[in-house]
C-alpha cells in the first residue's frame, strides 16, 4: 500500500477558487469548520479510501485488500473517486490532482456542503472532532501491542473484533439505556498484575495467616463462585454487544484495549451510514447550487453537467443516494416555498388543487436548513416522502420471483415503497441482535437473540461469527433466530456447530402497512 500519508498543498489557482467558493458558501447560511485541500494521486487516493477516508489507521490486511481493489477497479476504469472527506476539525478533504479545474471547483462546493453537515447535524453531535488524530493514536497502540504479542496474535484476535463490530447500539449516544460503565484501562503498556484475591485484605507477611485465615478466603470464593452462577446478567437484553464483552468477556488487558478501539470506530463512524441519503444529497444540492450560479464559465458548462449526470444516474438494483437525498431536499424546499403543508393543504383531496396549490409562503430555505440539523435517513424518509414525489420519480418496490428467477416490479403503490425504503434503512439495514443472558443455562455461557423482522440471518456467516464469538467469550455461543419459518438456536462450543430446531411455525410478517 501507499506510505505516503499527506497531499500536495493547493496552487495558487486552486486555492483561489476555494476562497471564492468558500465566500459563496458562507454567503448562503453554510457553516462548517475550516476546511483544508489537498492534492492527492490517485494511488494515494484509492490508499486513502482504503483506510475509510483517513492517512493512517492500524495495520490489518482487510485495508491492503480494499486498496488493492479500488487500484484494480479504477486502472479497469470501473470507478474513480472524485474526493475524500473527513468529518474533523479543520476538516480535511483530498482531492485528486488529475481532475480538471472544473472537478476541482464542482468537488470543492461539495465538499462544503459535508463539511456543514457534520457541524451541524444533531446525529454528529457526539462525534470525536479530532478524530485524525485518534485514528493515528489508535494505529500507534495497536502496532506497539504488535511488536510486543506478535503480528499474526494481534492480527487475529482484531479479525475477530471486526466480526462483530455492526453489534452496536446506534443511538445509545442519544438515549440512557443504563448506568455508566466502570472505566477501562486506556493502554496495556505493563505486564498484566493479577487481580486481587476476593475477600483478601492488606497485611504484612507475619499477618497473613491471622488476617486473610486461607479457609475463610476459600469460603468466600465459594459463595462468589454460587453468586455468580445463579445470576443471569444483563437485567435487560443488551443491544451493545461489544460494549457487553468488554465488561465481561475474560480478555487480557491488550485484548480490551483493541475491542475498545474497534467499538470506538465503530460509533464515529455509524452517523455517516444513518445519514447517507441526506449528507449525499445535501452536498450535492450546494454543489449545484453554488456552481450554476456562481462557480462555472460558458466553457465550463458542459463538462460540468456531464460530470454532474454521472454522479446523479440510477443504476439497476440500486439505489443513487445523492439522486434521492437531492430531489427530496429539492421537494421540501419546494414545498414549503409554495405552502404545500400544514392541516388545510393535508385535507384537500383535489389532486389538481394540490398540484397547483401556492401560497408564496417562502419558507423553502428555512426549512431545508432545519431538516439538515434534526433529521436522520430514517425520520428524513418517513416524515418527507410522499405520493406526489413517489409518482413523479416513479418510484418502486422489487422482488425476487423464484419461480422465473428474476427480479421483478412488486408494487408502485406509496405505502410499500415507503415501507421498503424504510426497512432498508432501519438498523443501517443489519440485523438486530441483543445479549440476552451472559450466564446461560449457569454455566457461564453466552446466549444472543436475533430479532427477526422477516429476514433470515446468513447462516454461513452466522455460524462464522459465532466462532469469533467463542474466541471473544472462551466459553459456548448461542443464538436464537429463525431458520425455515421456524425458531432454532445456533451454537458453538468452540468444536461443532449445532442447529436446535423448534416446532413451532413463525407466522410469516404482513405485508399490510402498519
Amino acid at each position: 500500500m501507499a506510505t505516503t500519508t499527506f497531499g500536495k498543498p493547493l496552487p495558487a489557482e486552486l486555492r483561489q477558487a476555494q476562497e471564492q467558493l468558500e465566500h459563496y458558501a458562507r454567503q448562503y447560511g453554510l457553516d462548517f469548520f475550516p476546511t483544508i485541500f489537498e492534492l492527492v494521486d490517485y494511488d494515494q487516493m484509492n490508499a486513502i479510501a482504503a483506510y475509510g477516508g483517513f492517512p493512517k489507521r492500524y495495520p490489518h490486511w482487510r485495508f491492503g485488500m480494499e486498496y488493492e481493489r479500488l487500484s484494480k477497479s479504477y486502472r479497469y476504469g470501473l470507478h474513480k473517486i472524485y474526493e475524500m472527506v473527513i468529518n474533523n476539525d479543520p476538516c480535511y478533504a483530498y482531492l485528486l490532482q488529475s481532475n480538471t479545474f472544473t472537478d476541482h471547483k464542482m468537488v470543492m462546493a461539495h465538499v462544503f456542503g459535508h463539511c456543514d453537515f457534520f457541524k451541524n447535524n444533531e446525529w454528529f453531535r457526539h462525534t470525536n472532532r479530532k478524530m485524525m488524530d485518534e485514528m493515528a493514536n489508535h494505529g500507534n497502540r495497536i502496532r506497539r501491542y504488535m511488536d510486543r504479542f506478535g503480528v499474526e496474535e494481534v492480527e487475529t484476535f482484531i479479525d475477530a473484533c471486526l466480526s462483530i463490530e455492526n453489534l452496536i447500539d446506534i443511538h445509545s449516544p442519544f438515549i440512557k439505556r443504563r448506568s455508566d460503565p466502570a472505566p477501562r484501562p486506556q493502554s496495556a503498556t505493563e505486564e498484566e498484575e493479577p487481580p486481587p484475591q476476593p475477600g483478601r485484605f492488606q497485611a504484612k507477611s507475619y499477618m497473613e495467616p491471622y488476617i486473610n485465615p486461607p479457609e475463610v478466603l476459600r469460603a468466600e470464593q465459594e459463595r462468589l463462585r454460587q453468586k455468580h452462577t445463579e445470576e443471569r446478567f444483563p437485567e435487560k437484553p443488551q443491544r451493545d454487544v461489544m460494549l457487553f464483552l468488554l465488561e465481561h468477556a475474560p480478555l487480557k488487558a491488550w485484548q480490551l484495549d483493541v475491542l475498545a478501539i474497534i467499538r470506538e470506530e465503530a460509533y464515529y463512524f455509524a452517523p455517516q451510514a444513518q445519514t447517507k441519503i441526506m449528507n449525499e444529497g445535501w452536498a450535492t444540492y450546494w454543489h449545484t447550487t453554488i456552481m450554476t450560479r456562481h462557480g462555472l464559465t460558458p466553457e465550463e458548462v458542459i463538462s460540468y453537467a456531464d460530470h454532474t449526470a454521472g454522479t446523479l444516474a440510477s443504476s439497476p438494483g440500486r439505489l443513487n443516494p445523492y439522486k434521492l437525498g437531492l430531489e427530496l431536499f429539492r421537494d421540501i424546499e419546494d414545498r414549503w416555498n409554495r405552502g404545500r403543508f400544514g392541516p388545510e393543504y393535508e385535507a384537500c383531496d383535489d389532486w389538481e388543487a394540490r398540484r397547483n396549490w401556492n401560497t408564496e409562503a417562502g419558507l423553502g430555505r428555512q426549512k431545508i436548513f432545519e431538516v439538515r440539523r434534526i433529521h436522520n435517513d430514517i425520520t428524513f424518509i418517513d416524515e418527507f416522502l410522499t405520493p406526489e414525489f413517489v409518482h413523479e420519480h416513479k418510484l418502486f418496490a422489487f422482488r425476487y420471483n423464484e419461480d422465473t428467477h428474476f427480479y421483478e416490479i412488486e408494487s408502485r403503490e406509496f405505502k410499500k415503497v415507503k415501507k421498503r425504503l424504510l426497512f432498508q434503512l432501519t438498523n443501517l439495514g443489519r440485523p438486530v441482535i441483543e445479549v440476552v443472558d451472559g450466564n446461560f443455562k449457569n454455566r457461564g455461557e453466552l446466549f444472543l437473540e436475533h430479532q427477526y423482522n422477516g429476514v433470515p440471518l446468513d447462516l454461513k456467516g452466522a455460524q462464522d461469527t459465532l466462532v469469533n464469538l467463542h474466541k471473544l467469550w472462551k466459553r459456548p455461543v448461542h443464538i436464537q433466530t429463525v431458520v425455515d419459518d421456524r425458531l432454532c438456536v445456533l451454537s458453538y462450543d468452540g468444536s461443532e456447530h449445532r442447529m436446535n430446531k423448534g416446532k413451532q411455525k413463525i407466522p410469516k410478517e404482513s405485508d399490510e402497512w402498519e
